[in-house]
């Protein structure tokens, strides 16, 4: 039996006004993700990716088209609907220390959600509740009274997963929640993610710059440049078979840790990024395309399936 679609994104705009021009962060987003599984967002620094997330949550309105959540279309929907919708949709942050009050204890912190939606009836449920939490995310009890600021930033970062999960949600944009870490405690804080999600059967939206992580911990993922998506597959697919010189370009930068392995790829991308303020129509990473011909300039590339689940918005396929 297929698993149901939890959240569909279709032809999803977002600009911004920069002066009489719009910045177009993201422009034409389309997927579709199945409950259970976690579709990785990756792309360079500025080409939409938290915006997305933020989007899907409608932190920021939408400028044009649709997204539904369980199959119901939440684009438009008054502030009554939305906080009963936001109740099974929720974001961790990049940075734990700017999403967390550090007036607030550990316990007040992951409990803020439960008072917002009174969602405990009795101060012991709420103590209970609490207690719960953290022990699903590894936080020990003692941690309880002490500020955000006192601790790590695995353990900060595990506040925000129990913030993120006190009211039961379906859905989690992940915005880059390990770049910030050392890498031994972001390994703890993805395994964590991962087995969360097998417990739960939560869906996640996991935004990142590191191929590596993407990999980890995505069923599917999109690639995006300067707000479009330009490649979306299966993880498997992506990494055995990129077929946008963008994608290729990213996956030859990824160093690999051998001395027997290959060295980095001499075909760096080169050129200026083109500006996402009022884009002439076309192919987006034509000016730093090593294949770009005329036809990448002009139009619009539509996403075309060049094998089953594996889409490519690219003139050169």
């Amino acid at each position: 039996m297929e698993e149901k679609i939890l959240v569909e994104a279709i032809n999803l705009k977002k600009y911004f006004k920069v002066g009489a021009s719009q910045l177009h962060a993201v422009d034409g987003i389309n997927f579709r993700i199945r409950q259970g599984t976690t579709l990785g967002v990756v792309g360079e620094s500025g080409c939409g990716k938290s915006t997305l997330g933020r989007v899907l949550l409608r932190l920021y309105d939408v400028t044009d088209g649709k997204i539904l959540y369980d199959g119901a279309d939440i684009t438009h929907i008054g502030p009554k609907e939305l906080k009963k919708v936001r109740a099974h949709m929720q974001m961790i942050f990049q940075d734990p220390s700017g999403s967390l009050d550090p007036r607030k204890s550990v316990k007040e912190l992951i409990g803020e959600p439960l008072k917002i939606y009174r969602a405990c009836p009795t101060k012991a449920a709420y103590e209970e509740r609490i207690a719960r939490i953290m022990d699903t995310v590894g936080l020990d009890m003692r941690y309880a009274d002490s500020f955000s600021h006192e601790l790590d930033g695995g353990r900060r970062q595990r506040i925000g997963i129990g913030r993120a999960l006190a009211m039961d949600p379906d859905f989690i944009v992940c915005d880059e929640p390990v770049s910030a870490l050392d890498v031994s405690i972001q390994a703890q804080i993805l395994n964590l993610l991962m087995d969360l999600q097998d417990e739960k059967r939560l869906t996640y939206v996991f935004i990142t710059h590191d191929l590596s992580v993407v990999k980890h911990i995505s069923h599917e993922i999109m690639v995006m440049y300067l707000g479009q998506c330009v490649e979306y597959a299966k993880t498997a697919d992506l990494f055995a078979n990129p077929m946008h010189p963008y994608t290729q370009g990213l996956l030859a930068a990824v160093p690999i840790p051998s001395l027997w392995a290959r060295k980095l790829s001499a075909q760096v991308m080169r050129g200026e990024l083109t500006s996402p303020v009022d884009p002439a129509p076309g192919c987006r990473f034509a000016a730093r395309c090593p294949y770009a011909t005329e036809a990448c300039r002009g139009r619009d590339i539509p996403s075309k399936e060049v094998e089953p689940g594996h889409y490519v918005s690219c003139t050169c396929i």
